[in-house]
């Protein structure tokens, strides 16, 4: 994942298997290599101070696990949960460690192929997601799919900075 991390944005993604979801009616992907496991959605301990996207937190086999409500992470009103709502659990690196985050999804769709010619660059404009968010759009057929980057997605730091400016505005 280092490899990718630091590849250039204007280059296209490299193939590989890519689990899809929904948010809404958008298609989005993380590269399976990621993905952990996928769990049902169920209670969640809600925790004081953190930003508006962190859902809560749950226990996975003894483990404190912060779920993230990806609608709310991309800046949309909170997930609403339904018959398929459930968590995506992933692994990203933060300095060479493992951090586990559940991810609040809509519905997972499947696990796709896409090979490095039906992977475009992130278009500059016209995504729903900020641009860093998007490592590039995959074409599945007539549609294309939003491949996300768990790099910036998920940058555990960024989201820490998030919190902080939290606890900032609460004190001023």
């Amino acid at each position: 994942m280092q490899a990718e991390a630091t590849r250039p944005a204007d280059n296209p993604c490299i193939g590989g298997h890519f689990l899809t979801f929904l948010l809404g009616e958008e298609l989005l992907a993380v590269d399976i290599r990621i993905v952990r496991e996928i769990i049902q959605h169920g209670p969640m301990t809600a925790m004081p101070l953190m930003p508006h996207f962190v859902r809560g937190v749950i226990n996975l086999r003894g483990a404190v696990v912060p779920v993230i409500d990806l609608h709310a992470r991309f800046g949309r009103p909170p997930a609403r949960v339904g018959r398929k709502t459930c968590i995506v659990m992933v692994e990203v690196q933060r300095d060479g460690e493992r951090q586990d985050l559940g991810l609040l999804v809509d519905a997972v769709s499947a696990v796709v192929e896409l090979p490095a010619g039906a992977i475009e660059p992130a278009p500059s404009f016209g995504t729903p997601l900020r641009r860093d968010f998007v490592q590039g759009m995959g074409r599945l057929g007539q549609r294309f799919v939003v491949i996300l980057a768990p790099e910036a997605c998920f940058d555990i730091d960024d989201m820490a900075r998030l919190c902080e400016h939290g606890l900032g505005a609460l004190a001023a």
